[in-house]
C-alpha cells in the first residue's frame, strides 16, 4: 500500500482495534480477551499492537510524513473538554497547538493528533469507553490482552534499563521526527494576550524538538504518559478543577472573558451552564480500571528510581545528564502526583462499601511505597523483621505530605462505617495498619506535619509557589524549577498547590484523629467479640445437628425467635482469619498511635461487657427514656453491620401467628378451624379441669394452653408495661401442620408396616405412648407444652 492508502484506512483500522468512542463498536475488544480462553486471537493481537509490531511500524511510518487525524474534544474528559469548549487552554502542553474549529458546516471542536497521538488517544481512552462489552466467562483483568500491552508500552517507552529504543525508520540513516510545533489555530485565552503570560512563557520557551537531536530520544515516553495520566485520571468535579486552578491561569481566564465579547471567534462560546454540566460528569471508575492505573503507578515507581546517582560536581551533573534521566526525575511530582491525588480522593469518597474498594487500595499502598520498588535489594535476614523504611525516602514523603495524611484520615472514616466482622474488610484495614507500622515511616510522616505547621516568617512571593505547582506541568524539558533547600517551604508547597491557600490541615498525629483511630479501635474489638460469639453460636448448631434433631421442634419454632446471623455463612476458617487481621491490625494501629495498654485493657473491658452472665449478645445499645428504651447512633450501627440484634419474638395469639415456610398453609387454616370450633363447645369443660388440683388438672393443665403459666418472653424496649390477655385453656392442633410432624408420621407408618403393624394399630401405639410421655413429663414439669405448637 501506498503512504496515501495507508493514510486514508488508518483511522478506521485504529476504530476496528479499539472500537469507537461511543462505544457502538466493540473493535477487538482487548480487556476480555485472555491467552487462556482464545490463545489464538491473543497472541495475534499482542503480535499486532507490539512496540516492534505492524501497527506501530505503520504509525512511525504515517508519522515521519506529519500527517495529521481529528480526535473529537467531545470525548475527552470532563474538565478537560469543559476548559476547551470555553476556549480556555488547559495546563497540560499534550493539547497545546493542537486544538482547532470544524470546517464549514462541522459539528464541535477538533484536536489536531499526530499518529502517534491519535493511537495512543484510543488506547488510553478505551479502557473507559468501552465499559458494557459482552462477556460470557468469568474475566481476570491482570491477565487480559489490554493489560499486557499497557505493561508492555510502559516498559517499551519508560525503561528502567537502557534508553527508549528507536523507532524504525523507512528513510535509510534518518529518524522519525518527532512533531513539530504548530501554529495556534483558535485564539485562547493563553494565547494573543499582550500582557506577558507565564503560561503563554513556558510554551514559547520550550526546545525545539526538530533542534535538539536529544529530545527526540524521549517524545515519544512523554507524550503517552501524559495520555495515560489524562485520559485515565484527569476527572473531578467542578468544585476540585476551580480548586486546583492556580491565580495566575484564573488571572488570565478572567481577562479572556472580558475581553471576549469585543472579539470574534470562529464559534460562540459556551454558556456557562453548559460548562458546569460538561465540569460535573459523573465519572465511576471500575476495578480494571484501577488495576491498570496501579500498574502505572507501580512502573512509574520503577522507573523513577532507575535514575542514576548524581555526581558530586554540579556542572558535571549538566554536561552529563540526559533527557530520559531529566525526565525520572521529575515524571512523578510534574506528570502524576496532583491528578492521582484528585483521583484517589473521588475514589476513596464514592467507592461503595464493600471488598471491591481493595483495589484502591492497593492502588494507594503502592503509590505510599516507592521503596519498594527501588533497585536496591534488602539485606538478607534470618529472622523476618519488617523492613525499616530508609531516610533516603524523607523528601518524597514530605512532598507527598497529603497522600499519607489526608487519605489515612478518609480511610478511618470507610472503616467506621464498614462491617470489621467480615475477613474482607478486616484484611484492608489490616493492609494499612501494616503498611503505615513500618519501622520510621511515622516518625517521617510526623516530621514532614511539623514542617508544615512552621510558622512562615517570611512569605516567598507568590509567583514563587506557583512556579514550583506541578499543576504547570507542560514539557519537562522547559526550564528547571530552582532548587528550594527549605524543607519546610517545600511542604507548604505541595499542600497548597493541591488544597488552595485556604485549607485548613488536620494533622494525622492530632487529637481529632487520634479519637477516630481510638474509635476504629473499639470497633475492632466488638467485630473480634462478635466474630468470637458467631464462631460459638456456628459451633454449637452443627453440635446439635443430628439426625433425630431434625424431627423435633426446635426453641426458634416456639416463639417465633430470630437468632441466627447473616454472617453464620462465612465459615470457621474465614472467621479465624478475621480475627488474626484485627488482632494484627490493633497492634499495628498501637504502634503507629502509641496507644497505651491501659487505653486497650479499657476498649477491651467495654467490648466485654457486651456479654452478659450467659455469653450472649446483649440489646443493641440504647438509652433508657420515659417512652422505653430509644436506640442511639452506636446502636443503628451495631444493628445495620449485624454486631448485635434484637430478639424478635411474636407477641400475640400463638394461634394466629403468621403462617411459616414450614407448615402447610392449607392445614394450618384447618385445623384453626377444628380447634375453634372444639375450643368453643368444650370451653367450660377444659376450665373445670383445667382448675382441679389433683394429678387430672395437671395433666389437662400440660395438654391444654394455659398462657399464664408459659414463660414470660421479653417485650420490645420501646414499651415498658403491656397487658397480657389470658386466652384461657385451650386445644391447638396447629403442630400437626408442620411438615416435619408429617414426614415423622409417615416414617413412623412406614417403619411399622414392616412389622405387620396396621395404621390403625400404629395410631393406638403413637397415642398410648405420648399418653405415658405426658403423664411421666406431668410429674415432672407442666409449663412446657409441645402440642401447643
Amino acid at each position: 500500500f501506498s503512504l496515501k492508502e495507508l493514510h486514508g484506512i488508518f483511522q478506521w483500522l485504529v476504530e476496528s482495534i479499539f472500537g469507537s468512542l461511543d462505544g457502538i463498536i466493540v473493535g477487538w475488544n482487548l480487556r476480555c480477551l485472555q491467552g487462556r480462553t482464545n490463545p489464538n486471537e491473543y497472541s495475534v493481537a499482542l503480535d499486532f499492537l507490539d512496540p516492534s509490531g505492524p501497527m506501530m511500524k505503520l504509525v512511525y511510518k504515517l508519522q515521519a510524513e506529519e500527517y495529521r487525524y481529528d480526535f473529537p474534544v467531545s470525548y475527552l474528559p470532563g474538565p478537560v473538554k469543559a476548559s476547551i469548549q470555553e476556549q480556555v487552554l488547559p495546563e497540560c502542553s499534550l493539547y497545546h497547538n493542537k486544538v482547532q474549529f470544524p470546517s464549514s458546516g462541522g459539528l464541535g471542536l477538533n484536536l489536531a493528533l499526530n499518529p502517534f497521538e491519535y493511537y495512543m488517544f484510543y488506547f488510553a481512552i478505551s479502557l473507559i469507553t468501552q465499559k458494557n462489552s459482552p462477556v460470557t466467562h468469568h474475566v481476570s483483568p491482570s491477565n487480559s490482552a489490554y493489560f499486557i500491552l499497557v505493561d508492555t508500552y510502559l516498559k517499551c517507552f519508560l525503561p528502567t534499563e537502557g534508553s527508549v529504543l528507536p523507532p524504525p525508520s523507512s528513510n535509510p540513516g534518518g529518524a522519525i521526527p518527532s512533531p513539530t510545533p504548530r501554529s495556534p489555530a483558535v485564539p485562547f485565552s493563553s494565547y494573543g494576550m499582550h500582557h506577558t503570560s507565564l503560561l503563554k512563557r513556558h510554551i514559547a520557551h520550550q526546545p525545539s524538538v526538530n533542534a535538539d537531536p536529544a529530545s527526540q530520544e524521549i517524545w515519544r515516553s512523554e507524550t503517552l504518559l501524559q495520555i495515560f495520566v489524562e485520559m485515565w485520571l484527569h476527572h473531578y468535579s467542578l468544585e476540585m478543577y476551580q480548586k486546583m486552578q492556580s491565580p495566575h491561569v484564573k488571572l488570565e481566564v478572567l481577562h479572556y472573558r472580558l475581553s471576549i465579547s469585543s472579539k470574534h471567534h470562529g464559534s460562540p462560546a459556551q454558556s456557562s451552564y453548559q460548562a458546569l454540566h460538561a465540569y460535573q460528569e459523573s465519572f465511576k471508575p471500575t476495578e480494571e480500571h484501577v488495576l491498570v492505573v496501579r500498574l502505572l503507578v507501580k512502573h512509574l515507581h520503577a522507573f523513577s528510581n532507575s535514575l542514576k546517582p548524581e555526581p558530586l560536581s554540579p556542572s558535571a551533573h549538566s554536561h552529563t545528564a540526559s533527557p530520559l534521566e531529566e525526565f525520572k526525575r521529575v515524571v512523578i511530582p510534574r506528570f502524576v502526583q496532583e491528578k492521582l491525588y484528585i483521583f484517589l480522593q473521588h475514589c476513596f469518597g464514592h467507592w461503595p462499601l464493600d471488598a471491591s474498594f481493595r483495589a484502591v487500595l492497593e492502588m494507594w499502598l503502592s503509590y505510599l511505597q516507592p521503596w519498594r520498588y527501588a533497585p536496591e535489594k534488602p539485606p538478607q535476614s534470618t529472622e523476618p523483621l519488617p523492613r525499616s523504611v530508609p531516610e533516603k525516602w524523607a523528601s518524597f514523603i514530605q512532598e507527598n505530605l497529603l497522600m499519607y495524611t489526608k487519605l489515612f484520615v478518609g480511610f478511618l472514616n470507610r472503616a467506621l462505617r464498614t462491617d470489621l466482622v467480615s475477613p474482607k474488610n478486616a484484611l484492608m484495614v489490616f493492609r494499612v495498619a501494616k503498611v503505615f507500622a513500618q519501622p520510621n515511616l511515622a516518625e517521617m510522616i510526623l516530621k514532614g506535619e511539623q514542617l508544615f505547621l512552621e510558622p512562615e516568617l517570611v512569605i516567598p512571593h507568590r509567583q514563587h509557589r506557583l512556579f514550583m505547582s506541578p499543576t504547570l506541568g507542560g514539557s519537562f524539558l522547559s526550564s528547571r524549577s530552582p532548587a528550594v533547600t527549605d524543607a519546610s517551604f517545600k511542604v507548604k508547597s505541595h499542600v497548597y498547590s493541591l488544597e488552595g491557600q485556604d485549607f485548613q490541615y488536620k494533622q494525622m498525629f492530632g487529637a481529632e484523629v487520634r479519637n477516630l483511630v481510638l474509635k476504629l479501635a473499639q470497633l475492632i474489638c466488638q467485630a473480634q467479640q462478635t466474630a468470637k460469639s458467631i464462631s460459638d453460636h456456628s459451633a454449637e448448631t452443627m453440635a446439635s445437628q443430628s439426625f433425630f434433631s431434625w424431627f423435633r421442634f426446635t426453641p426458634s419454632e416456639v416463639n417465633g425467635s430470630y437468632t441466627g446471623n447473616d454472617l453464620d455463612e462465612i465459615g470457621q476458617d474465614s472467621i479465624k482469619k478475621t480475627d488474626e487481621y484485627l488482632e494484627k491490625a490493633l497492634e499495628y494501629l498501637c504502634q503507629i498511635f502509641k496507644l497505651s495498654e491501659a487505653q486497650l485493657t479499657q476498649m477491651m473491658m467495654k467490648c466485654g461487657t457486651a456479654q452478659d452472665e450467659n455469653g450472649k449478645k446483649q440489646l443493641p445499645d440504647c438509652i433508657a427514656s420515659e417512652n422505653g428504651l430509644i436506640l442511639t447512633p452506636l446502636g443503628r450501627y451495631q444493628i445495620i453491620n449485624g454486631l448485635r440484634r434484637f430478639e424478635l419474638q411474636y407477641q400475640g395469639d400463638t394461634e394466629l401467628q403468621p403462617i411459616r415456610s414450614y407448615e402447610n398453609a392449607a392445614l394450618v387454616r384447618l385445623l384453626f378451624r377444628l380447634s375453634s370450633v372444639l375450643n368453643q363447645r368444650f370451653a367450660d369443660q377444659m376450665e373445670v379441669l383445667c382448675s382441679r388440683d389433683d394429678f387430672v388438672g395437671r395433666l389437662c393443665r400440660y395438654h391444654l394452653t394455659n398462657p399464664q403459666l408459659v414463660q414470660k418472653i421479653r417485650y420490645s424496649p420501646v414499651v415498658r408495661d403491656r397487658t397480657s390477655h389470658n386466652w384461657g385453656p385451650r386445644i391447638s392442633l396447629r403442630f400437626l401442620a408442620s411438615y416435619r410432624t408429617l414426614v415423622s408420621l409417615l416414617m413412623i407408618y412406614f417403619l411399622a408396616s414392616w412389622f405387620h403393624v396396621g395404621p390403625v394399630g400404629c395410631t393406638f401405639m403413637i397415642l398410648t405412648g405420648y399418653f405415658l410421655y405426658a403423664v411421666i413429663m406431668t410429674f415432672f414439669f407442666e409449663g412446657w407444652k409441645p402440642h401447643e405448637h
